[in-house]
């Protein structure tokens, strides 16, 4: 007999095997019969392994797209179907038709985790009129939010909830630190360094990021495209998957890149990747707090990223990395070399991000969520 049924909501299944398995896995040791609400895909059976209750949505990221009245119709029957002790949204559109099938199907509390608003200082114009008047209204359906920056923070704190003062700050989705830390159980990771073609006197740069806009990969590649110039044993590792994927390996093969840039497809075995790369890099427009960079942390890794919302969040400047400004690519080249050509100076660095990135640890997320989730579940 099950203690009741938990409801996590997402647009697409990567989003909930990425970032959501730990917290489902938590519903489940606590007795609850668990049930997400996605996009399905080719990981589905990831989900079913762990007796993970499966509901397909066709869930589009355009708030234009007519698939949203379609994933709305199905939201409400999977509503209707059961009672719910709790309804769990993330992503901007799973999380804005999550709520209204809620509020239309009297299904409550509902608790709404921002992995980074759309709307943010610097944000075009659009993603105000429409996400942030998404927000604005969908608040009045939702008990609780929980940001993971203080920029989110201080914008939930002004929308108008169910409850009051129920706007929470978690340190991210958290991460298993120790999946990442290089010690003698992973070290034949670096064996990858040789099989990849890469000698010792090679630096070696990682990116993981999905080939979309808001990841602004080009920032990187401009900046690649000068750092070879003073330095061609320099390489560029870019993991992930996307539509701009053709586009960007152009752009490489335009500015004769081929040798210095190596596009790895869709990965699991990050750890393994941060095992054996000396710089991580991110030049992403927003991030809600990138878990890309709170790995390579984990891992000691020094970081040059963007000085935007989330990744401000994770990387002191000249403590644990670089904060260059957006599309600079000026700044960009002058914190990469500066970290290629001092190894001491990175190696510092990356002793410090592993000191900063323990207090987001998966154990003092869950912690901190253990207590949110008993404001809801009491």
């Amino acid at each position: 007999m099950h203690k009741g049924k938990i409801l996590f909501i997402a647009t697409v299944e990567s989003h909930i095997l990425y970032f959501h398995v730990p917290f489902l896995k938590y519903f489940q040791e606590k007795g609850y019969e668990v049930h997400v609400a996605t996009k399905l895909g080719r990981r589905r059976d990831e989900l079913e392994k762990e007796s993970i209750l499966c509901h397909e949505v066709s869930f589009s990221r355009s708030p234009y797209s007519l698939a949203t009245i379609k994933a709305l119709r199905q939201l409400l029957q999977i509503m209707r179907d059961s009672n719910f002790s709790l309804v769990h949204v993330h992503t901007p559109m799973g999380a804005f038709l999550g709520r209204l099938a809620a509020k239309l199907t009297n299904t409550k509390p509902v608790l709404y985790t921002a992995h980074g608003f759309h709307f943010y200082k610097g944000a075009p114009i659009k993603n105000w009129l429409i996400y942030y008047s998404m927000e604005r209204v969908a608040a009045h359906w939702t008990d609780g939010i929980v940001t993971m920056n203080e920029e989110d923070y201080q914008f939930a704190r002004k929308f108008k909830l169910r409850q009051d003062n129920a706007v929470f700050i978690v340190p991210g989705v958290g991460l298993p630190v120790e999946k990442y830390e290089i010690s003698d159980a992973n070290i034949g990771n670096k064996k990858l360094r040789q099989q990849m073609g890469y000698g010792d006197e090679d630096t070696l740069l990682l990116t993981v990021a999905e080939f979309i806009s808001g990841k602004n990969h080009i920032q990187t590649i401009k900046a690649m495209q000068e750092v070879v110039k003073h330095k061609k044993n320099v390489h560029l590792l870019i993991a992930g998957e996307g539509k701009l994927e053709g586009k960007l390996k152009k752009m490489v093969i335009r500015f004769g890149l081929q040798e210095n840039i190596n596009f790895l497809g869709y990965r699991k075995d990050i750890p393994a990747l941060l095992c054996l790369i000396d710089i991580f890099i991110s030049t992403s427009r927003r991030e809600g707090l990138p878990r890309s960079i709170m790995e390579a942390m984990a891992a000691g890794k020094p970081i040059v990223a963007t000085d935007v919302r989330g990744n401000r969040d994770l990387v002191q400047d000249d403590v644990n990395g670089y904060l260059v400004p957006l599309n600079d690519t000026g700044k960009t080249v002058e914190a990469l070399l500066k970290l290629v050509n001092d190894k001491e100076l990175a190696t510092k660095m990356g002793g410090k991000g592993r000191e900063i990135i323990k207090n987001y640890s998966i154990e003092k997320v869950l912690h901190e969520m253990e207590h949110v989730y008993r404001k809801f579940l009491s």
